[in-house]
């Protein structure tokens, strides 16, 4: 029998193997193993079988497998490779590298879950790659104070232009909570108490236009009026004819069909020790049971500032500086002045005081000079602006040749009028050379027929 040269090359290292335990089974007598029948053949069978045990247990790192009878040993190395052994496929890594432990994943993983990151602190996270991404926009509601801080500067606004559109448009930008509507007209009102009555009608016009405009319904007008009346004690405090006023208002928004007429009824029966809210609901009551009432409401607050007729602001101011004439007292006119809260139409006021200086020219020192420091206050104050006086100057220059028919010595008197004017500072040098002067006529003789001299 012919033996591989990997057992003879063993045999050779491990010496006689005679003393090995003989094969029981294949071989119990110890002659042959069934080919030859002699003893060499018996020592051949041990040796083989003694090998592949010791290559079993011990395989060689440098020689490959030994197929002993068609059985080829595995070697402990080749045992724990990941490759297939069912001699199929194309020995590539299971799962393309993707299986086992402590192995990464397969490739390009990270770099697709790093291409979905969305939180801005991750080291990956990329702005640009975000740009699917839809972001909406979430106003909180306005409660509280807070919406009381919001609408108060729109109503402030309000009193300066008197444009109810421009206020319909700005709460509605507002994401007011449908609960704490009624606060707008809360805030109005309550703001409204501590003007003048133009600005109490422009609140009622105010309430309307948004009724009107379906900005504040009539379920929230009534929890505002309901709020107002319980807080007139904290109202009274600041403002001791708020009763009163809520009356007016109250009764006015009924005018208006802002406000049902059992309103007032239906609170009076509510609020039954309430001192204060009985006064109110009394006024508008009262305002609303008199002849012809409905109509008389349209001028509840009367008819102030600029809506007033030319005639009757004029006719005011000339009083007011024929007063100021008479006492001298400074502070009455102004506050006199700040009454008619016509601040548009002070250049008025500057006319009639020049005018009235041009007409007392026989006292004409002490009522240029009584004038004058009027003027210089109120110009001071900044009641009277450099544009109002401007143009009340301008308005006399302009009047002055009618002026004089009247009043013949008008352009000395003026003249000397501007010189006191300019050194108390409320006028501008330039205003100044605007000053007309009268032009001198000049005859040839007496018998030129009245001819000019060219």
């Amino acid at each position: 029998m012919e033996v591989d040269a990997q057992v003879v090359d063993f045999v050779e290292q491990n010496g006689d193997l005679s003393n090995d335990d003989a094969d029981t089974n294949n071989n119990p007598s110890g002659e042959g193993d069934g080919m030859n029948g002699g003893p060499l053949s018996a020592l051949e069978g041990r040796i083989t079988r003694k090998a592949k045990r010791r290559l079993r247990k011990s395989p060689s790192k440098e020689t490959p497998p030994v197929p002993m009878n068609g059985v080829v040993a595995v070697s402990q190395r080749e045992k724990n490779m990941r490759k297939s052994r069912s001699g199929r496929g194309r020995g590539l890594p299971k799962k393309g590298g993707a299986g086992g432990k402590g192995t990464w994943g397969p490739p390009g993983l990270y770099e697709e879950n790093d291409a979905n990151c969305q939180d801005v602190n991750d080291p990956n996270y990329d702005s640009d790659a975000q740009a699917e991404i839809a972001l909406k926009a979430i106003t909180p509601k306005l409660r509280g104070e807070e919406l009381q801080d919001m609408v108060e500067p729109i109503i402030q606004e309000y009193f300066e232009h008197g444009d109810t559109d421009e206020v319909a448009a700005c709460l509605s930008q507002l994401n007011i909570d449908g609960s704490d509507r009624h606060e707008v007209a809360s805030v109005a009102v309550t703001l409204a108490m501590e003007k003048k009555d133009p600005e109490k009608e422009m609140t009622s016009v105010l309430l309307s236009d948004l009724y009107g405009l379906k900005v504040v319904s009539e379920i929230e007008l009534e929890a505002a009026f309901e709020n107002l009346l319980h807080s007139l004690p904290d109202l009274s405090l600041d403002t001791p004819e708020a009763p009163s006023a809520l009356g007016k208002f109250i009764a006015r928004a009924i005018a208006d069909d802002c406000l049902a007429p059992r309103f007032v009824q239906k609170f009076k029966e509510d609020l039954h020790e309430d001192h204060m809210s009985h006064r109110a609901l009394d006024g508008a009551d009262l305002l609303l049971n008199m002849k012809h009432g409905m109509l008389k409401l349209d001028n509840v607050w009367g008819v102030g500032g600029g809506r007033r007729p030319v005639k009757v602001l004029i006719k005011k101011m000339v009083l007011l500086l024929k007063e100021y004439l008479s006492s001298g007292d400074i502070q009455e006119a102004i506050h006199c002045l700040k009454d008619l809260d016509v601040p548009h139409f002070h250049h008025e006021l500057v006319y009639e005081a020049v005018y009235m200086v041009l007409e007392q020219f026989e006292t004409v020192e002490r009522v240029a000079s009584t004038m004058a420091q009027l003027l210089k206050t109120l110009f001071d104050s900044n009641i009277i602006t450099i544009d109002q006086m401007n143009t009340g100057f301008r308005r006399i220059f302009t009047a002055l040749p009618d002026i004089v028919i009247d009043v013949p010595h008008a352009f000395s008197i003026l003249e000397k009028f501007a010189d006191i004017s300019r050194q108390q500072g409320f006028i501008s040098a330039q205003l100044r050379a605007e000053v007309p002067t009268r032009v001198r006529k000049r005859f040839v003789s007496e018998g030129d027929g009245g001819r000019l001299k060219e």
